[in-house]
């Protein structure tokens, strides 16, 4: 115990230097939410990627791995998808208007962009955000505690409260910088020990077919695309529903503060191949862990969460147990950590910027200084931090049988809903209009709960919506009425304006395709 009591300090420690550098470089409200637009295609990639993986990758989809094994496989593909479309497509444009707005927060950029007169859409998304944000973060928060519990034996309330503290220290003193470069250094981390278990553990068999012989033995299901029971419409809404969580980056506030902050367009270029090989390899490597725990601790007939726990969430732990010396494991149990506390520290300062920038200076107090704006956007992170964790400790009382998988992906999911179909016809269809962005905003987030709560109750179909989780339908809901809404209200001057926008993009690419190569 001592050996993973020394790395979980070390680690600590870490986190409070980079802290106390960031720190330094904050001089002033646009420093803190967005790092002065300083990123690099490093930082950039590795904080967005860190930020939207969160405590579901190493606890969430590893049990995934463990409980459904191959067809699990399909949530690698639905987050290259997402990934890829986000950065590949969406990313370059975004990256423009926001410069062009100069805007420091994704809301400053909807309102920039549908040129609001009132304060309505930026209310409502400043609201929306908080709410579902709060969610997430508890999640993760509930997720440090649990990931204490299992790799040290520590109550759960006192490893919550451990990794909120150290969260919040660094957020605090070093805003967004803190969280980027955190995040780098963490993402980092996950990766290397994600790709190396199940590369160590692979490699300790001595006859490799025989892993899938031994799934097959367990549970015929484990080793097919489909599952257990094969192509069935129960199935396919499983298959579904892990292939469109990769939605959740198509305009994720939290992810696409990434975009705002990185130095340039043209480090977008080389993000983008940095955040498909990420994405690509910590996916792949969660499931395999997973599947590799479930041949190794289990047997045929023996439901995987009498072992591994409530939705396996403790196969990493115990494959890393299995494989790996106590000082090993100590690193491990910092992945897991690092998971968790890059998407917390990013979503603090995120929705802390939001609140005083979008909330309290735009519409109460627009004669707000700089340094008071910094001063109280630190204590908005305070009080965001604490409310919390008083949301993760009630939940974690009053549902001690949830998952963290669905705990986290139902925030995920809201954010994902209110957002991301806003998002995609903002920057791809000049004729969407604010009306049409309230709209759909609204239906994301009241699909949210209705999908959640009400239509996954029902008998029947319920069953269904269940395993295609809350994101699809709410999702798809909020894209359609914001094309409808376009359709019947138009607006032919919001259309006429956003096509300039467009224009000095298009001029642009003509330039850099035309213009020759600078001479060294």
């Amino acid at each position: 115990m001592f050996e993973k009591y020394s790395m979980i300090i070390v680690y600590f420690g870490i986190l409070m230097f980079i802290g106390y550098l960031a720190s330094r470089r904050v001089k002033s409200m646009k420093d803190f939410v967005i790092g002065g637009k300083s990123l690099s295609y490093w930082v950039a990639a590795f904080s967005a990627q860190a930020t939207g993986e969160s405590a579901w990758l190493l606890l969430g989809l590893t049990g995934m791995g463990a409980m459904l094994g191959f067809s699990a496989y399909w949530v690698v593909v639905g987050e290259l998808f997402g990934v890829g479309v986000a950065w590949f497509l969406m990313a370059p444009r975004f990256k423009h208007l926001t410069d062009k707005y100069d805007s420091m927060t994704v809301i400053d950029y909807m309102t920039s962009r549908f040129n609001s007169k009132t304060n309505l859409l930026r209310t409502i998304a400043s609201i929306a955000l908080l709410i579902f944000v709060l969610i997430y973060i508890s999640a993760q928060i509930d997720a440090t505690g649990s990931a204490f519990e299992t790799f040290l034996d520590l109550d759960y309330h006192v490893g919550a409260v451990v990794g909120f503290v150290v969260v919040a220290i660094y957020c605090i003193a070093g805003g967004f910088l803190a969280a980027a470069w955190t995040d780098m250094f963490q993402g980092a981390v996950m990766l290397v020990c994600l790709v190396l278990l199940p590369t160590v553990a692979f490699l300790s068999f001595s006859n490799a077919g025989s892993i899938y012989d031994g799934l097959y033995a367990i549970e015929p299901g484990l080793v097919t695309m489909w599952g257990s029971g094969g192509l069935t419409l129960m199935n396919v809404s499983v298959v579904v529903g892990m292939l469109l969580i990769g939605l959740g980056f198509l305009g994720s506030p939290q992810v696409f503060a990434r975009l705002i902050a990185i130095r340039s367009e043209e480090e977008i270029n080389r993000g983008k191949w940095v955040a498909m090989l990420f994405t690509l390899l910590v996916d792949f490597s969660a499931v395999s862990i997973g599947v590799l725990g479930r041949y190794i601790f289990t047997t045929q007939g023996v439901e995987p969460d009498s072992v591994l726990g409530n939705g396996a969430q403790n196969v990493l732990s115990e494959l890393v147990e299995y494989t790996f010396s106590p000082w090993i494991v100590g690193i491990y149990v910092a992945a897991v950590l690092s998971a968790i506390m890059s998407t917390v520290s990013s979503l603090l300062v995120m929705v802390a910027g939001s609140v005083t920038h979008d909330l309290y200076e735009k519409i109460f107090n627009p004669l707000l200084n700089d340094s008071d704006a910094t001063r109280l956007c630190r204590i908005i992170t305070i009080i965001l931090a604490l409310l919390s964790l008083g949301l993760a400790i009630t939940i974690s009382i009053l549902s001690p049988d949830r998952t963290i998988f669905w705990f986290v992906i139902f925030g995920w999911a809201g954010i994902a809903a209110t957002f991301c179909p806003m998002m995609i016809l903002s920057l791809f269809w000049p004729r969407f209009t604010e009306k049409a962005a309230i709209a759909s905003m609204l239906t994301g987030f009241s699909m949210t709960l209705i999908s959640k709560f009400v239509i996954q109750e029902m008998e029947g179909v319920g069953p269904y919506f269940t395993e295609l989780e809350t994101m699809p339908p709410s999702f798809l809901s909020a894209l359609i009425v914001g094309y409808l809404v376009t359709i019947i209200a138009p607006d032919k001057e919001l259309e006429a304006r956003y096509r300039v926008d467009l224009l000095s993009l298009k001029d642009k690419k003509t330039h850099d395709s035309t213009s020759p190569p600078e001479s060294s």
